[in-house]
């Protein structure tokens, strides 16, 4: 099975995605893609101001 190529901020925009689903346990979300809560809120309240690249 060959390697799946990703980038990091696709990665982040599948976690927002994933996160803005209703019913979502984002700390679970977090544990998941290995990140801590506040980075994971942090990229939240990016998206939800409107910075769609997510870029650090």
């Amino acid at each position: 099975m060959p390697w799946r190529e990703v980038s990091t901020m696709g990665e982040r925009r599948e976690f927002v995605r994933l996160a803005l689903e209703e019913g979502m346990n984002r700390r679970e979300l977090c544990r998941r893609f290995g990140i801590s809560p506040d980075i994971g809120y942090k990229w939240l309240a990016r998206w939800e101001a409107g910075d769609r690249e997510l870029a650090d």
